[in-house]
This record gives structure tokens, sequence and C-alpha cells, in this order.
């Protein structure tokens, strides 16, 4: 057994059926720019169990990569700041300890696939010796460990030839070989929780499919959870347990992800799904999409941020913030004053909608 197995080994049994991993509570977290401050994370709650995964989606700019850059401890300061919430792993509020402590858990207990691996990459290294000195910089190993370490994980994520590509620069590797290495780099700790983001952006679809399928499969032997951060969700449907649905910096709807698909609650939920390409039903000539754009950030309405876009909304949606309630289930939370609603899907009238509206009102 090699010194950075045993040290792995020290930490104890992972029981996925105990407790939470990561717990997110009412995460803010905002940018001071010369436009005024941009809220890119507002009062975010989620949490995620060992061995799970977790998919976060929402279109560009709902705040997924600041999330977790927050948790992380990586937002730029002084022009970002999470300014309220917690964010606490095993128990710990990783706000509030010493950066010593946040850092020896960054990397080894919480690590990140960054959405592009060719910045993320120091083009002046050799990509054997990054994921080396990731493995000095938090193990007593010696360097030649290390190294053997390092072209271990390579062989490990299905990079061919791993010794001699060890000793290439990042710009002889492919994009897929890249996010490969990133992954080998972010596993090499033997992580508890897996922060994805992006990981399949600019891969043709065959390179998609290998890629999920290493970090599935090392989840598997680790025992790791992974936190998902996409767009796409043909690739949730078919690795997640749970959905975070964000918009606008806010959290607006979460799921198992067989209830999500099957009973979404928001129409933003319900815009995302009828915007992809399902295999199970007649092709459509037109996919349909969600008309507008998102709100700025700068100053976003106080009210229902969707309502501007939304086919569904009435005056209440202008008026008043609707903030997540339980569904089906506690498990099941949706952002919208209609969630709870019998017949709430997909096609419902607007005069319908008013028509119930008034009787549960009275």
């Amino acid at each position: 057994m090699s010194p950075v197995t045993r040290e792995r080994d020290s930490r104890g049994p992972r029981d996925p059926a105990t407790g939470t991993l990561l717990e997110v509570e009412d995460l803010t977290t905002i940018f001071h720019t010369e436009a005024g401050t941009v809220h890119a994370v507002d009062r975010v709650s989620f949490d995620v169990r060992p061995g799970e995964v977790l998919a976060i989606v929402g279109e560009s700019g709902c705040g997924k990569t600041v999330t977790a850059l927050s948790i992380m401890g990586l937002i730029p300061r002084p022009a970002g700041e999470i300014t309220s919430g917690s964010i606490r792993y095993r128990g710990k509020d990783m706000l509030r300890l010493h950066k010593d402590e946040r850092r020896a858990i960054r990397g080894d207990r919480i690590a990140m696939v960054f959405q592009d691996p060719l910045t993320a990459l120091n083009p002046v290294h050799k990509v054997g010796t990054q994921i080396a000195e990731l493995i000095l910089a938090h193990r007593d190993v010696s360097r030649k460990e290390a190294w053997r370490r390092s072209v271990e994980l390579l062989k490990l994520v299905g990079i061919p030839n791993a010794e001699e590509r060890a000793r290439q620069y990042p710009h002889h590797f492919s994009g897929g070989m890249r996010q490969r290495a990133m992954i080998a780099m972010a596993i090499a700790l033997d992580p508890e929780l897996l922060i994805a983001d992006e990981p399949t952006t600019a891969l043709d679809v065959t390179v998609q499919a290998q890629i999920l399928r290493v970090l599935l499969d090392v989840r598997e032997r680790f025992g790791m959870a992974i936190m998902l951060i996409t767009h796409d969700l043909g690739v949730v449907a078919g690795v997640a347990d749970r959905v975070v649905v964000m918009y606008a910096g806010k959290k607006i709807e979460e799921a198992d992800v067989h209830t999500l698909y099957g009973n979404p609650k928001h129409p933003y939920t319900w815009g995302l799904l009828g915007s992809t390409t399902r295999v199970d039903r007649p092709r459509l000539e037109q996919l349909a999409q969600i008309p507008g754009a998102p709100p700025s950030l700068l100053s976003p309405p106080p009210a229902c941020r969707f309502a501007p876009r939304c086919a569904y909304a009435q005056p209440l949606c202008r008026r008043e913030y609707p903030e997540l309630r339980p569904v089906s289930s506690t498990e099941h939370v949706a952002a919208c004053h209609f969630a709870d609603l019998d017949g709430w899907e997909p096609g419902l009238q607007a005069k319908e909608l008013a028509s119930r509206q008034e009787e549960a009102v009275s």
C-alpha cells in the first residue's frame, strides 16, 4: 500500500447512508462592479449527501458556478464577497474556519473540476508535475511516490501511454484528454465531494459520454459524492440522483431526478425540459423556447424573477416573491405561487388558472 493510500485510509471508512456531507444554507454572494452590486447568488440552500450525484442546472449566469466557487473559497476579493449564509462540511462552517484549515479541506476533502481545463492547467508545467504538486502539498510523501501516483491516476481516467503523457504539457492534449487530466488531479487525494463544473462543455457527444463514464466510475470506485453543474438536462437525466434548478441567482425548484422530469412544478423548469429533445416522443419541427432574457442581477425584481418571461404570470406574481414550498413531498419544493395548485402543469390555460386562483382565495 502506497503512502498516499495509507493516508486516505486513515480517515476511516465511508458510510454513504450517514448524515449530510455538505450543507449550504441561505448563501448570498455578491460582486462589486462599476455599474453596481451584482447579486450573483441570493439566499440559496441545498445539501449534498454522501455518495450521491446532485445536479445544479440553469441558464448561463444563473449563479451555478459562483455557488461552486463560494463552496471552494475561491471568490476573488475584494471584488466579490459572501455576505451571509453558511457552508457546513461535516458540520463545520467553512466560512468561519481559518484560511489554513479551509485550505486543508479544499483539494483534499472537496475538489473541483473547472469548466475550462485549458485555462485551469498551467501551460508551462508538465501535466504529471501539476498532479504531483497537489499530492505533495497535502501528503507527506516523496517526489518519486507523488509522480508514481500521478501516472497511476492518468491511467485510471483512461489516458493511454500515461507514463509518456505525464511528461507532456497541456497543449499536447486534446480537449477530452485535458478534461480527463483535470479529473485525475481532482481525485488525486480521494475527496469526499467532487464538484464538476460543466465537465462536458465544448466536447463532442462521444467524448461527453466518455467523460461522464469516467466521473461515474471514480464515484463508484472511491464512494465520493458529485455535485454536477450543467445546463444539459440530457446529461442530468442519465447520471443525477437529485436536481436543483437555479434562475437569476435563486433556487426555484428541487426534487429527485425522476420527480423533476415526471412532475415538474415551476414554469421555468417546464421551459428547460421543453427545449430538450426527447427520444421517447415524436420529433418536433422546432423545439420550444423560453422568450425574453433573465433579469439583470444588478437590480433583480423584488417579486417573481421569472414573471416577465412566464406565460402563466398573474398579478400576484408581479407583486410578491414566491418562497419555496413543498409540493408532492418535503423532498420536492418549488418557488411558484401555484406549485401546490391541483392540475398545475404545462398546458393549463391562463383563464383557467385565474379562475382556480379566485376559488382558492375565496
